[in-house]
């Protein structure tokens, strides 16, 4: 059997990167075992779903590279949910209920008071068809409740292991709002059957709902999915990230100049507890996958990491990944220019810097002790050509003539032709900077 995952994110927000971790994890195990990739909108909160939100979150998936084999949008197939209801109507298995959430949340209160646990007890199940009627005569709407067999539910996760939960501790869920809508677990559990989902990855918070859409699945005649449940990503702090900064939405870390590769290597590493390494093609994505590394740790994640791995990224793609973006920012130094700045950059925008050191203008800084030095220093600057071996020969006949060295050499000579303390090779730097830039920095002219 093909193996089908499915990702269903609710189109009312933007995707973070909790919902992404559980994404990546979904299209990784897909293409792992040669299967397919479902994009599912839980749309059904027709108040808060919007087209715009759907877009992004495909715009979102796109730019990470995480490409789906089928999509389908809950809101078009109210009709199944409605005929899933009304065989579960007819088997005694979905009941009316009446009652208010006031008069829910009272009986709450008084089975805690009482020492008893807060289960639904009921109570809709004993109304007469003249109670029921009173009730609807006085306006108002019934959801609906699944009645669930009291047993003991076990399975093994693919990740958390061997589980078993008991349904007699639990209320019978409500599966239709007074409003007629569906709830997620009878639209989930019905497109999951339906569409024929082998494998439902997601987080470890739904480990709770899973006895109950078990029995559901095998009430309405569907069989049932393995089932991997992971821990949810966390900041540092210990806090849920869905929860937490836009920065943290995947559109605010694309806004940011984070690449993709450094999200879903980040991310990849985090579930796995391996060491951050940067993974640049989706072949090495699905090739590093190993559903059995995810454990029951809880990964948590910091915005530095995602920097340290962004510029690990940066210094391992070629010219050509990036080329055309550098062109947009009016940089035209080609391969050569690239090949030089890259390990020197945390983001591709900090690129820019390095051109604007190398074309100029920038105002070279000299300390008023070294004027003399430099001077000196450009008197013995090679003729011709700049080449990648000029930087050694000539700092080599400095260091003869001026007898200076180490620090007090190369230190003052990066300041008058980069004015910056840091950055690329020197040796690299000078054939692109070229002679006469060269010359007229160690001379105090701006260029």
């Amino acid at each position: 059997m093909t193996t089908l995952v499915r990702f269903a994110p609710s189109p009312t927000g933007q995707i973070h990167l909790g919902n992404t971790f559980i994404a990546l994890v979904n299209w990784l195990h897909a293409r792992k075992t040669g299967g397919d990739f479902l994009l599912r909108m839980d749309d059904t909160d027709v108040e808060r779903s919007t087209v715009e939100y759907m877009e992004g979150i495909k715009a979102d998936l796109t730019w990470l590279g995480l490409d789906w084999d089928r999509y389908e949008q809950q809101s078009l197939r109210t009709d199944r949910y409605d005929a899933a209801a009304e065989k579960l109507k007819q088997m005694g298995r979905l009941y009316p209920c009446y009652e208010t959430p006031e008069e829910l949340g009272l009986k709450r209160k008084a089975q805690l008071n009482a020492g008893r646990p807060p289960v639904y007890d009921r109570a809709a199940l004993k109304l007469t068809d003249a109670e029921r009627a009173a009730f609807e005569a006085d306006g108002r709407k019934p959801h609906w409740r699944f009645k669930l067999d009291q047993v003991v539910v076990s399975w093994t996760d693919m990740t958390a292991g061997p589980q078993h939960y008991d349904l007699g501790s639990v209320s019978d869920p409500v599966l239709i709002r007074e409003n007629g809508i569906p709830v997620y677990t009878l639209a989930s559990v019905v497109d999951d059957g339906e569409m024929g989902v082998t494998d439902v990855i997601r987080g470890h918070d739904h480990l709770p709902n899973q006895a109950v859409q078990m029995q559901l699945l095998e009430a309405l005649g569907f069989d049932q999915p393995k089932t991997a449940h992971l821990p949810l990503l966390m900041g540092m702090d210990g806090k849920p990230l869905s929860k937490r900064l836009d920065s943290n939405a995947v559109s605010g870390l694309r806004g940011l100049g984070f690449e993709p590769q450094a999200v879903t290597s980040l991310l990849l590493c985090l579930g796995q507890g391996d060491a951050p390494e940067p993974i640049i093609t989706m072949d090495a994505l699905v090739e590093a996958f190993d559903l059995g590394n995810f454990g029951r740790a809880t990964p948590k994640f910091a915005l530095d990491d995602m920097k340290t791995m962004n510029g690990r990224v940066l210094h391992a793609l070629a010219y050509e990944a990036v080329a055309d973006r550098l062109t947009d920012m009016g940089i035209e130094g080609g391969a050569a220019f690239w090949e030089v700045a890259r390990n020197n950059v945390t983001f591709l925008t900090d690129a820019k810097e390095w051109w604007e050191v190398i074309k100029g203008p920038i105002e070279p800084q000299i300390d008023s002790d070294d004027v003399a030095f430099m001077m000196e220093a450009s008197g013995l600057f090679p003729d011709g050509e700049v080449t990648g071996q000029t930087w050694d020969i000539w700092t080599k006949e400095v260091k003869e003539a001026t007898g200076r060295k180490g620090k007090t050499l190369f230190k003052p000579l990066r300041l008058a032709l980069t004015a910056r303390d840091h950055g690329p090779e020197l040796k690299d730097l000078l054939p692109l900077i070229g002679r006469d830039r060269c010359l007229a920095r160690l001379t105090g002219d701006f260029a």
